[in-house]
């Protein structure tokens, strides 16, 4: 054996169980962007993972469990960039604008996630944006000072990711376009949320 490899049992036996899930995560990350979300399959993670199937069950039901958990952590990482590139922003309009710019540069700018809005992928992209509550409370996290009702925050941090998802899906011409646009359309729509 060469070095570094064992038996699936050794796999795990000096790791915590949430380094074994981000070792599974970073696995089925390349092969996404190799293949897409939607040709990978669990015995292609565990083989690319260097575990066997019945260890990567242990960690995620299935396929979907494995997608929702690589989306989140992504989210979450893309998240901690928008809070940082609007920190300093007061004006709501540019604040929105410059988040949902920036989280589009930030997927795009990413073969592994850029992967999942390809032509057939966009769909699970979607669908998982729009039933996490992950990604809905990262979103409406924006709101929180000046949209105090939760279920009116929930419902424009949901139409806002949905916008983002169809800008990643179906491309503006340009970044200036799709500024134009949001700033055309959705902006307006931010300020009556902010006044």
């Amino acid at each position: 054996m060469a070095k570094g490899e064992g038996t699936s049992r050794d796999w795990l036996s000096d790791q915590r169980a949430d380094l074994a899930a981000e070792r599974i995560l970073d696995a089925a990350a390349q092969l996404f962007a190799e293949r897409g979300p939607a040709g990978v399959g669990m015995g292609d993670i565990a083989k690319a993972a260097g575990c066997s199937r019945a260890t990567l069950y242990r960690y995620f039901d299935n396929r979907q469990a494995v997608h929702i958990a690589f989306v989140h952590r992504e989210t979450r990482r893309i998240a901690a960039r928008v809070h940082e590139r609007v920190s300093g922003i007061s004006e709501p309009a540019e604040l929105i604008v410059t988040a949902m710019l920036t989280a589009i540069r930030e997927v795009r700018s990413d073969p592994i996630l850029i992967a999942w809005f390809g032509p057939g992928e966009s769909g699970p992209a979607g669908r998982i944006s729009q039933d996490s509550d992950v990604i809905e409370a990262i979103a409406g996290d924006l709101f929180a000072p000046a949209v105090p009702d939760l279920e009116e925050r929930s419902r424009l941090a949901r139409w806002l990711t949905r916008i983002i998802v169809s800008f990643l899906a179906a491309p503006g011409r340009d970044e200036a376009d799709e500024r134009a646009m949001l700033e055309d359309f959705v902006a307006p729509v931010i300020t009556r949320a902010f006044a």
